[in-house]
């Protein structure tokens, strides 16, 4: 049941992201183009997905478990640090410069276009970059354990 509803909310987001326009790049970059050729119909993607997102987590946070699993899966953590921001950054230099974020991405990628094959390839290999920093970073700040003898 698990994956039906995973692949059925997989094909609506990806049908949503065709429709809206959000995975053609040339959209993207107008819509970010502000001083330009400024395309602002993509705030009624944005204001649609805030309109349904905010009530649905409200009523998510009154219940007691999730229909499909035994428990919910929060974020353990709300404070805004240095890596938050970093990403954050990260994925706005590179939404801006190819006019793709990864949903969108992967929703042209059937395309075949060269350009969208290039950014998802280059997205996965940094994703695994950061994960590798990321575990590093995580191990460097484990103490030492102690030598035991067998």
């Amino acid at each position: 049941m698990n994956v039906l509803a995973s692949l059925i909310a997989g094909l609506v987001f990806g049908i949503g992201l065709i429709l809206s326009g959000m995975s053609n790049p040339a959209k993207v970059l107008n819509f970010l183009d502000l001083l330009g050729s400024w395309d602002a119909s993509l705030i009624f993607v944005m204001g649609g997905a805030i309109a349904v997102t905010m009530p649905g987590f409200w009523v998510l946070r009154k219940s007691a478990k999730p229909l499909l699993a035994e428990s919910f899966s929060w974020p353990a953590r709300t404070d805004i640090d240095n890596r938050l921001i970093a990403g954050s950054a990260m994925f706005g230099v590179g939404w801006g410069i190819a006019g793709f974020c990864p949903g969108p991405a992967f929703v042209a990628l059937p395309q075949g276009q060269l350009g969208v094959t290039a950014f998802v390839l280059a997205m996965l290999f940094g994703m695994l970059g950061g994960r590798i920093m990321l575990n590093r970073s995580a191990l460097s700040v484990l103490p030492d354990k102690p030598a035991t003898s067998g």
